[in-house]
């Protein structure tokens, strides 16, 4: 092959000069025409890399220049031809050896070849199936000796031989069918069809192969398969796959056209109903209804006059852009929300504290205190004419009605009740809304509930306020000072909007459990009112009046179906219920009405449940009575948490008298270790003064003493006297007077200071069985706040001092 400085030459066969040629076999059948080719029996064999040269097709290899010589020599030879095997799609990274070549290869006719650097490209048209029986020179002049393997045909008069011929017409069909899909196969199958007979099953399956985007390997393996009907069957395979992704294809390319012929036929469409409506002079298009529509609705409203200004900017801005644009929907959104906002409507007050209190009393069992507080506000509303400006704040332990509490206050005001749940929220937009530069924005929870209200006067429930969180999207709690602030509410800014809202019309209620994780800012604007959890009596009287009516209704089941009696609520409440709340005795009751439901439906006519059935209907009790802890060393106290009331029983021994310390266990937190360092270090101190036979007792004495459920959390200084008569019991070895319990801080020098929670720890002791309560002398004045029901057969005595509390409990 002649070669110049960076020079590629494209030259005929003819002029590559010739070579003589070994002997000649015979064509086998089903392979390209061989009028004017013979089949010699020794040839050059050439690699390649990528889809196999299948028989009767012509296309371009490119292989490395190394094989120039071998080109040039084939080009000399009489009839150009030689082997070509495909070697698989990746380069070896080495030489290939005999075991790298396939069984068949495809002898193929050299058409018209070109060098380059580093590489040669040719054209050859495939003739038919060879294989290499023996290597005659593999290492110089890849010489081999071939034989030309035959097809193998089914036996006539067999069922394969008519499914050659249906794979065949299916082929053809299947062939035409592809061709007007792709564009890619026209030219490529013109030349096939000229060079072989249809009727051809063999030449046709290769065909077929070869049109297809299969892999390299699926190809090689139609080559290598001799066996027409086997070949017919890869082949339709590879056909039906590569027809189904050109359907697919054009599926794709005829939706996409039909998308944009419809987007024009619907542009020239609305330019001609715009042209006819002009003409009719009575109707308008989509843009001018709409703007009409948001005209007639702030017409029905009186907003304030900067109101006014901004909707008739951005309606004459809506006017003016296109109805595609997407301005046009951002504004026609902010017009939206704009015009549904109810401005200048108030709902009229009409206080009667009669029936506010008849509302309250209905829906809400016990309590008392509260809805007095509740009668309180109003009548002070009604003096003023309006309760609007108060922010009321419901704190207490979880179940005890705080959310129904505000709904009963928004119906005795006859006012529209809207709630937010606060739990969880970390960012700043749920209460002021998102900038309309952002995309999907909208406005604030506080203007989404005057638009469901449809008022702006409403009674707006801000629930689990203390579990607000805060991160990098901002602060929801330091947005709530604006909205909470009767003296700047009235100005209050809706990012959304970005006009100034007034809100001093809506009556806030707030709820929490704990009011410590409420930021002081926010809670010095509310007026707190706790709710202390309810006494077994107001239970059972809700699980009458509300709990079981109300289950009996959801479960369609008739009051005279199911017998409960106030005994066994009584159990179901002592035993089951115990927290402050009434939602496990809500579950409880549930339960029973569900198993109650499956004996109804199984053919039962009534249920009545009785207190030895509990065990059944609702498993083993959690709060089942157990022997109160007692003996020397234990003393019973009395704590407050954010879920109600607890008792502790507090133990201390002595389990060493080599050694001198003092020990604690219970999981408790700082302020109680500091507790009970000052009443050890108190008692140990003082121990002379109370028992003079024992006043040596802790100089060589390791005391231990212990808070039971360990595994939960406990602080705060109230234990203290607890803690210091359990020691003082101990050092004695004289055993505290049972069914008492008590609560004060201790200082070191004996003084008993004041606590808080006595409401919550007085229902605590009485849900134990406690009735005689020993608290600090500052607290007297409390317990005439506590309602009767809680103090009804309770024993209070009063300690300023530790003495106190000695006599009282080693009398």
């Amino acid at each position: 092959m002649n070669k110049s400085n960076d020079q590629h030459n494209m030259l005929p066969p003819e002029e590559f000069g010739t070579i003589e040629t070994g002997n000649e076999a015979v064509l086998p059948s089903g392979n390209a025409d061989s009028s004017s080719v013979s089949y010699p029996t020794e040839i050059f064999v050439i690699p390649s890399y990528g889809r196999p040269v299948m028989p009767s097709q012509i296309c371009p290899v490119q292989v490395t220049s190394k094989w120039e010589k071998t080109i040039e020599d084939i080009a000399a030879s009489k009839d150009h031809v030689f082997a070509i095997f495909s070697l698989g799609d990746k380069p070896l990274k080495r030489e290939p050896t005999h075991e790298d070549f396939p069984a068949i290869g495809t002898l193929v006719r050299l058409l018209q070849a070109k060098s380059g650097p580093n590489e040669l490209h040719f054209i050859c048209e495939g003739l038919c199936r060879v294989k290499i029986e023996q290597w005659i020179d593999f290492s110089k002049a890849s010489l081999a000796k071939v034989t030309y393997p035959s097809d193998i045909y089914p036996e006539e008069g067999t069922k394969e031989e008519l499914s050659v011929k249906a794979y065949a017409m299916s082929l053809v069909s299947a062939m035409q069918e592809l061709l007007p899909l792709s564009p890619l196969y026209t030219e490529e199958m013109r030349q096939y069809l000229m060079r072989f007979n249809q009727n051809d099953p063999s030449m046709l399956a290769d065909c077929a192969a070869s049109i297809t985007t299969a892999k390299t390997q699926k190809l090689i393996e139609v080559l290598n398969t001799v066996d027409v009907f086997k070949r017919l069957k890869i082949s339709s395979a590879l056909i039906k796959k590569e027809l189904k992704a050109a359907k697919l294809q054009d599926q794709i390319r005829g939706s996409v056209s039909n998308q944009l012929s419809k987007r024009e036929k619907e542009y020239f469409l609305r330019q001609q109903l715009k042209e006819i409506q002009k003409e009719l002079g009575n109707k308008s298009d989509d843009r001018t209804a709409e703007a009409t529509m948001f005209e007639k609705r702030m017409k029905k409203l009186t907003p304030p006059e900067h109101i006014e200004k901004r909707f008739s900017e951005e309606l004459k801005k809506l006017r003016i852009l296109e109805t595609g644009s997407p301005e046009y929907a951002v504004t026609r959104n902010y017009l939206d929300v704009l015009t549904t906002i109810p401005w200048g409507k108030r709902v009229e007050e009409h206080i009667d504290l009669k029936k506010a209190r008849e509302i309250l009393d209905k829906d809400h069992e016990g309590l008392n205190d509260v809805k007095d507080r509740i009668i309180e506000f109003l009548a002070l509303g009604a003096l003023r004419g309006s309760t609007d400006g108060s922010i009321m704040l419901f704190a207490g332990p979880p179940g005890v009605g705080k959310t129904s509490i505000g709904k009963s206050i928004a119906k005795a005001l006859g006012r529209p009740f809207f709630r937010l749940s606060l739990g969880g929220v970390d960012d700043e937009s749920v209460i002021k809304g998102h900038r309309r530069t952002y995309i999907g924005s909208m406005p604030g929870k506080i203007v989404q509930a005057l638009r469901e209200c449809e008022v702006m006067t409403p009674v707006i429930m801000l629930d689990e306020i203390d579990k607000l969180s805060h991160s990098y999207q901002g602060d929801p709690a330091s947005a709530l000072l604006e909205t909470l602030d009767p003296e700047q509410n009235n100005s209050f800014l809706d990012h959304y909007l970005d006009e100034i809202i007034d809100l001093s019309g809506c009556l806030f209620i707030c709820t929490a459990n704990n009011t410590d994780t409420i930021p002081e800012a926010l809670l010095d604007r509310m007026d707190p009112i706790r709710l202390s959890g309810y006494i077994a009596e107001e239970k059972l009287a809700i699980a009458k009046k509300h709990l079981l009516p109300r289950g009996l209704k959801d479960a369609n089941i008739k009051e005279e179906q199911l017998h409960i009696s106030d005994e066994v609520l009584a159990k179901i409440i002592d035993e089951y219920a115990r927290e402050s709340g009434v939602r496990s005795l809500e579950r409880a009751l549930a339960k029973i009405i569900r198993k109650t439901a499956v004996k109804l439906a199984s053919g039962e006519k009534e249920v009545t449940v009785t207190a030895l059935d509990l065990k059944k209907y609702l498993g083993p009790a959690p709060f089942k009575k157990e022997p109160s802890i007692h003996g020397v060393g234990v003393m019973t106290g009395l704590a407050w948490t954010s879920v109600g009331g607890a008792t502790l029983a507090i133990e201390s021994r002595r389990i060493s008298t080599d050694a001198q310390g003092f020990e604690l266990t219970g999981k408790l937190g700082d302020v109680m270790k500091e507790s009970a360092q000052i009443a050890y270090n108190f008692i140990r101190s003082s121990i002379g003064k109370y028992s003079k036979e024992h006043q040596d007792y802790f100089t060589k004495a390791l005391i231990h003493l212990h808070v039971p459920e360990g595994a939960t959390p406990k602080d705060g200084p109230s234990a203290g006297i607890t803690m210091a008569t359990s020691l003082l019991s101990l050092a004695m070895n004289r055993e505290p007077s049972l069914g008492i319990a008590m609560t004060g801080e201790l200082s070191l020098t004996g003084q008993v200071l004041a606590i808080g929670g006595l409401k919550e720890k007085t229902i605590a002791a009485r849900r134990m069985g406690i009735r005689t309560i020993i608290c600090p002398k500052a607290n007297e004045e409390d317990l005439q706040e506590l309602p009767d029901e809680v103090k009804d057969g309770m024993t209070f005595r009063f300690a300023q001092t530790f003495d106190d509390v000695v006599k009282f409990v080693f009398p």
